[in-house]
């Protein structure tokens, strides 16, 4: 069974109907305590990195999703889902994030050919080879992205995957069983589908259990 994870900030709908149409047993979460009944986690989000963060200290989830991939247990977040794993954001001085990948996530800067914020299709090219979940025939696809944040630097292990606007960022990260990535798979059409698929198979497979 895969959660996704009901913490008052996040795109839900969007989310379960995506799941529901790739036949993938899914179902929400609002406390800490389903979590064990889980095999992997969802984590989408959309707003300020300080709500966020705030709506998930509310619901008791901030040291249980720690907990949860410094165990290595599978987990897919998506857009604020991204950024969230991070020490700090630009967006919210002062608010300390899940911390479980080093870093702070900074502002787009704009200019006369780029708005903040990014808003539309945008290729995505894996920095992994050989990925489960970050596959081949996904490589160099364009997916659907919205964000005014972002990390900067994808020289750092973590980085998965890359993406341009005005200089390159990091849009895909993987630690362990950790899976990230900036962009909405469940608004990219039949490539962020397949990516979702991709998570939910890995789920039910021996590499994410063992």
């Amino acid at each position: 069974m895969i959660g996704i994870l009901d913490y008052g900030m996040g795109n839900l709908g969007s989310v379960q109907n995506t799941c529901a149409a790739l036949n993938i047993e899914a179902r929400l979460v609002t406390t800490a305590a389903e979590l064990e009944q889980l095999d992997g986690l969802i984590v989408p989000g959309q707003g300020a990195f300080r709500d966020c963060m705030a709506h998930l200290q509310e619901h008791g989830f901030v040291a249980p999703l720690r907990e949860w991939i410094v165990e290595n247990r599978p987990f897919f977040g998506i857009c604020m889902g991204l950024q969230l794993l991070f020490d700090a954001s630009e967006e919210s001085p002062g608010v300390t994030g899940l911390g479980v990948l080093p870093g702070t996530v900074r502002r787009f800067e704009a200019d006369d050919t780029r708005k903040v914020p990014q808003m539309g299709w945008n290729r995505v090219e894996w920095m992994l080879k050989d990925d489960p979940v970050f596959t081949s025939d996904l490589n160099g696809r364009h997916f659907y992205f919205v964000h005014s944040y972002h990390i900067p630097d994808t020289d750092l292990p973590w980085a998965a995957g890359k993406s341009d606007y005005g200089h390159p960022y990091v849009s895909a990260v993987r630690k362990g069983r950790c899976y990230a990535v900036q962009f909405h798979p469940e608004k990219s059409q039949k490539d962020g589908l397949q990516l979702i698929k991709n998570f939910a198979d890995f789920v039910d497979s021996g590499n994410a259990s063992s």
